[in-house]
């Protein structure tokens, strides 16, 4: 398990070591071409292909896609359906492509209420790319930042009910349903729209943000790194001065005690 930003500073790299993305723009993209909402959502698979292309070639370990949320149920029952069904041929046809690639890939998300067939393709997909090394590629299916936190309170309570009272976020966070990765460097979404909706409310607490008006099917190598050269160029305190930054790693020092708290005054 990763230790969390809150704990400790993550090591500072040029290219993320996490990269997390909303899909956005699917619908509006076909819309703009007369077209009907699915063929965005099509199309959007093949750009899935693309940025999992790029990440490798960019060193980036770990890539996090939001496919579907707990509030897509809202939309209409065809394009809901449409969506399980492109879920499906999408593992039938990327898993062995994704596994000869080195790519492991994890599905998150309360998945009971997915059909069963639905179930088995990720589990088999899981298990045939359980040892890759090379990217970890998590698609969150039926997923919300409550619903993860929800969960995972819920186990810890099971797991340890003689602490209730005194939990820490160290015990919480292996509960979480990303626990195998470590937070978030850099957050894009496309699509125009600037919120997080409900995506890994814990995990992005320290996380880059990087909003495009650019649609999902659009999103092509060049705006990844547009992406990156933002990320870049942010200054990741943590929590530090900018002072400390740029005298080095030896200049963090612990917090002062004051008066009142434990130890010396």
């Amino acid at each position: 398990m990763f230790a969390s930003a809150t704990h400790s500073i993550p090591e500072q790299r040029s290219v993320p070591r996490h990269l997390a993305i909303i899909m956005d723009g699917n619908g509006r993209w076909a819309k703009q071409r007369f077209l009907p909402r699915v063929a965005g959502h099509k199309q959007g698979v093949e750009t899935v292909r693309q940025v999992v292309k790029a990440c490798i070639e960019r060193g980036i370990e770990y890539l996090t896609l939001f496919a579907f949320s707990s509030e897509n149920w809202r939309r209409p029952p065809e394009e809901v359906s449409f969506l399980m069904n492109l879920f499906v041929t999408a593992l039938e046809r990327e898993v062995g492509r994704l596994h000869s690639n080195g790519v492991r890939l994890r599905v998150v998300g309360d998945l009971a209420a997915f059909e069963p067939r639905l179930i088995d393709l990720i589990r088999r997909g899981e298990n045939l790319t359980a040892e890759n090394k090379k990217l970890t590629l998590t698609v969150a299916a039926n997923y919300g930042g409550r619903w993860d936190l929800m969960q995972a309170f819920n186990g810890l309570a099971l797991a340890y009910p003689e602490k209730a009272g005194n939990y820490t976020e160290a015990d919480l966070e292996p509960f979480l349903s990303m626990s195998y990765a470590p937070e978030p460097d850099l957050f894009i979404r496309t699509g125009g729209e600037q919120r997080i909706s409900n995506f890994l409310l814990w995990q992005l607490a320290y996380c880059e943000l990087y909003f495009t008006q650019k649609f999902w099917p659009d999103f092509d190598e060049a705006m990844l790194e547009e992406a990156i050269d933002s990320f870049r160029m942010r200054e990741r305190r943590f929590g530090r001065t900018s002072e400390q930054l740029t005298a080095g790693p030896g200049a963090v020092r612990p917090a002062p005690t004051f008066a009142g708290s434990s130890g010396n005054a």
